[in-house]
């Protein structure tokens, strides 16, 4: 994997394998019902203990990535990753991940910044033509004004036969005005002039600058439509497999899905 500046260290993995969470083997040992169940509530102490959700979200990722790929000794390009959950338990796995992160306060909010960890925009990957055995990004593209942008670079990036693991949070899901939630069924105005009203402050998502609204349908559509990929698989994020049908239901999906995963695979 060439990377601009020098090349980072060909083994970053140590540093990270002791915060793998005790209970990583639950998420590779139950994909059904009772994983939902378990997600959804760590989910709702999102706020009060990320740190939690966000290991145990990364773990269940990784577990969903194994599921096409092995992961040992290949290298991934953890895109928008912040404090380096994800890189973490990717690299438990045996992976070359690095970390490219825009907001070096988000990267540090743990601590410190996984080793190898680079600052860099999504949109200008400092990753070399096909240097990515896959590319992950996770609940970032709500977050950027050019979703096709952020997938056209994460395409770019990846080797053919490589993967592309996406997932985004739908603006019409319930959690899809993020803190604001579920107060951007009323329009977004409304919904941050509550949030004000209650806590104080501005959001961390701001409509139009930090969050925007990315929809099912559409980006089902755009991924399709791509010769230089094809469309592995599409299924709602935190549900059980088999509640995937609810994607091919216009209208119903973009307020059931909740959060979207496609997994791309890079064509010759």
């Amino acid at each position: 994997m060439s990377l601009l500046p020098p090349p980072l260290s060909p083994n970053p993995a140590p540093p990270d394998t002791d915060r793998r969470p005790a209970g990583a083997d639950f998420w590779r040992r139950h994909r059904g019902l009772l994983r939902s169940v378990r997600l959804f509530r760590l989910f709702r102490k999102e706020q009060a203990d990320p740190e939690t959700f966000y290991s145990a979200l990364a773990e269940d990722t990784v577990c969903q990535i194994e599921d096409y790929c092995d992961l040992a000794g290949r290298t991934v390009a953890d895109i928008g990753g912040g404090p380096g959950h994800f890189t973490g338990a990717l690299r438990a796995r045996g992976a070359r991940c690095y970390l490219f992160e825009p907001d070096s306060a988000e990267m540090l909010s743990r601590g410190a910044a996984p080793s190898g960890a680079v600052i860099a925009d999504g949109y200008w990957l400092p990753v070399r033509d096909g240097g990515a055995d896959v590319c992950v990004s996770s609940n970032v593209l709500e977050h950027v004004s050019d979703p096709l942008g952020l997938i056209d670079e994460m395409v770019r990036a990846t080797r053919p036969g490589g993967l592309v693991y996406l997932s985004f949070c739908n603006w019409y899901s319930p959690h899809g005005g993020h803190e604001m939630s579920p107060w951007h069924y009323l329009g977004h105005r409304f919904a941050e002039r509550r949030y004000v009203q209650r806590n104080g402050r501005a959001p961390k998502n701001r409509f139009g600058i930090t969050l925007f609204p990315v929809h099912v349908g559409a980006i089902l559509r755009l991924v399709r439509s791509r010769s230089d990929v094809a469309v592995v698989d599409a299924l709602p994020r935190y549900y059980p497999r088999w509640c995937r049908a609810v994607i091919r239901i216009p209208g119903l999906r973009e307020i059931a899905t909740w959060n979207l995963v496609v997994i791309l695979r890079r064509t010759e």
